[in-house]
């Protein structure tokens, strides 16, 4: 990325005249910061391209990345007010972008395993273990450049299921010493488990006895799933426990500015239905415009949440247990309809404004509720890790409404957790379209 920006900035210092030069430097540096954004982005789903090799994975993600930027270049051009001399810079950089980028990386990337190929360098490796972490590490190194890394096999260290090739097995934890002593190994990876620490000590006894770097690789995934991170907790080594997309600093900034910036511009949009629909409320039955609950949001601390009043009698803005029942008497009619296609929700775009909420995430539900399904529904209440959302990927699905059956509260649950493991950006803009558009979402308000 640095080359390019170096490179970009080079050209355009002598392409254009002196003028605009000033521009070309403004628009280079946020065109870099756009950039630098959709990367960290697209890069959230890198993980499911590791059937590539390492060049097709960048060709990949830099494609990806430009047709978003030429997505921005195409608002830029229709709705911004620039003069043409600056629009034109613009399509002068980002073209730049991709026709400098490619070919350099390409270029850089086959020079450096070219020099490294022939430096005669190459690491044997040897892995003790032969279970699930010992395979990760074959796959791992198979990706390697295979004049670098050359792997001698596999020891057999304890009783586990074998996942890897018999035929690279080539030996076993009684026989370590025999094995270093008439094979070359610059590097043994352990792949065991941290509880059987005398079979690892073990390992490291003989590997310093013969003069062999060890790596360690403790089996995580076995332990905490997929959802871990590691970290450092001052200096000390320390494991993120069920790390989801939006704990990363950039994915937290970009979902908190979209949810400002949407709120922001729907509250606007919308403020002429806002008073439409207040003087109807007031027309249509006794009482306050707003019904202003307390719910349950980020980390179990309780907020008010702003809605239309669709109700003649509500139940207690703190502490209420009355649940909403299929043609509830206290529903007023003006009330169904704000309720059926969800406009009672609407002034919740204040709570995204005051902090209380997202626009997508997991529902905020009254306090005895969500008693009930945390000792309900297993690891209902990690939907508390980040704050509730005005709509959401349950809602989208038809498990919006009545949470009377374990089906309900399990399936709502089970979406919301989805949709927090999954998150991006691009899901969010989804959930929000299928909210205003899909008849599935609206099923079963009432």
């Amino acid at each position: 990325m640095f080359k390019i920006v170096l490179i970009s900035c080079i050209v355009f210092y002598f392409i254009y005249d002196k003028e605009y030069q000033q521009t070309a430097w403004v628009v280079l540096i946020g065109s870099v910061f756009t950039w630098t954004l959709i990367s960290y982005w697209v890069r959230l789903q890198e993980s499911e391209l590791y059937k590539y090799n390492r060049m097709n994975l960048q060709v990949v993600n830099y494609i990806k990345i430009y047709i978003l930027l030429i997505g921005f270049v195409v608002a830029f051009y229709t709705f911004l007010p620039f003069s043409i001399e600056t629009k034109n810079i613009v399509a002068a950089i980002l073209l730049g972008f991709p026709i400098l980028g490619i070919p350099i990386n390409i270029l850089v990337v086959n020079t450096i395993d070219h020099l490294r190929s022939n430096t005669g360098n190459t690491k044997y490796t040897l892995v003790a273990g032969i279970g699930n972490m010992a395979g990760n590490v074959e796959k791992h190194l198979q990706r390697q450049n295979k004049s670098q890394v050359k792997l001698q096999g596999f020891i057999n260290c304890r009783n586990e299921e074998c996942v890897v090739p018999q035929d690279k097995v080539v030996g076993d934890l009684d026989h370590i010493n025999e094995y270093l002593q008439n094979n070359t190994v610059d590097e043994i990876v352990i792949t065991i488990p941290v509880k059987v620490s005398k079979k690892v000590k073990s390992i490291v006894a003989a590997a310093d006895y013969h003069g062999v770097r060890v790596k360690y690789i403790p089996d995580y995934r076995e332990l905490f799933g997929d959802s871990y991170k590691v970290t450092r907790y001052g200096e000390l080594d320390a494991i993120n426990v069920r790390q989801l997309p939006l704990d990363e600093t950039y994915a937290f900034f970009l979902k908190n500015s979209f949810d400002k910036i949407f709120s922001a511009f729907a509250l606007v949009a919308l403020s002429p239905l806002f008073m439409a629909v207040a003087l109807m409320i007031k027309l249509d039955s006794p009482g306050p415009v707003f019904y202003c609950p307390i719910r349950i949001g980020k980390g179990g601390r309780p907020f008010k949440v702003f809605k239309f009043r669709s109700m003649r009698e509500n139940d207690a803005a703190t502490g209420g247990v009355m649940s909403t029942q299929k043609d509830d008497p206290r529903i007023t009619k003006l009330g169904s309809i704000l309720r059926k296609y969800s406009i009672d929700e609407l002034p919740q775009f204040m709570n995204v404004l005051l902090g209380d909420m997202s626009v997508v995430g997991p529902r905020p539900h009254r306090s005895f509720l969500n008693q009930k399904l945390q000792q309900s529904v297993d690891k209902y209440m990690i939907r508390h890790y980040f704050k509730p959302g005005i709509t959401g990927w349950a809602q989208v699905n038809g498990w919006r409404g009545p949470t009377e059956t374990d089906e309900q509260r399990k399936q709502r649950t089970m979406h919301d957790l989805w949709y927090m493991e999954k998150w991006s950006l691009w899901l969010d803009v989804k959930i929000i379209y299928r909210t205003i558009f899909s008849k599935k979402t609206h099923n079963s308000a009432y």
